[in-house]
């Protein structure tokens, strides 16, 4: 499998002009991902850096991921460990989260419901892309067995 490395970009669901960027890297033995946020108001200005949490899938006995936060800015924190716990459990591999999202600009200014809503949409995203890539890896090593 090669490695490979994306740039996405999309909208913060229940917010009218925000949108979530990733950066996605995609290896063999692990995911690397930094999220941000941006409005038309912060779009020149360089993102915060957030919280930086790495989690491993679930092994053995073991039936959730465990997690350690290598850089702590507590306003991002939670959300950073519950995107890489759950990619963790979904894909199988370590993970990276670096989050600096903020979900002040949500309808109802960022609260609980919009959150899991962010999450959600960020972790489908994700592993569309991580199913995709896997999709990919899969054609290459058929077409060079049957080539």
């Amino acid at each position: 499998m090669i490695t490979t490395t994306t740039e996405l970009a999309f909208p913060l669901p229940r917010t009218h002009n925000t949108t979530v960027h990733a950066h996605l890297t995609l290896a063999k033995s692990y995911i690397l991902l930094h999220l941000t946020t941006k409005t038309p108001e912060t779009a020149s200005q360089p993102a915060t850096l957030g919280s930086f949490v790495y989690a491993l899938p679930p092994t053995g006995t073991r039936k959730d991921p465990l997690s350690t936060a290598i850089y702590v800015r507590e306003s991002t924190l939670e959300t950073a460990t519950r995107i890489a716990k759950i990619l963790a459990k979904r894909t199988g591999l370590p993970v990276y989260v670096g989050n600096s999202m903020s979900f002040a600009s949500a309808g109802m200014g960022g609260g609980g419901m919009e959150e899991v809503e962010g999450v959600k949409g960020v972790v489908e995203v994700v592993c569309g892309e991580v199913e995709a890539w896997r999709k990919g890896a899969a054609d290459e090593k058929v077409e060079g067995i049957s080539g």
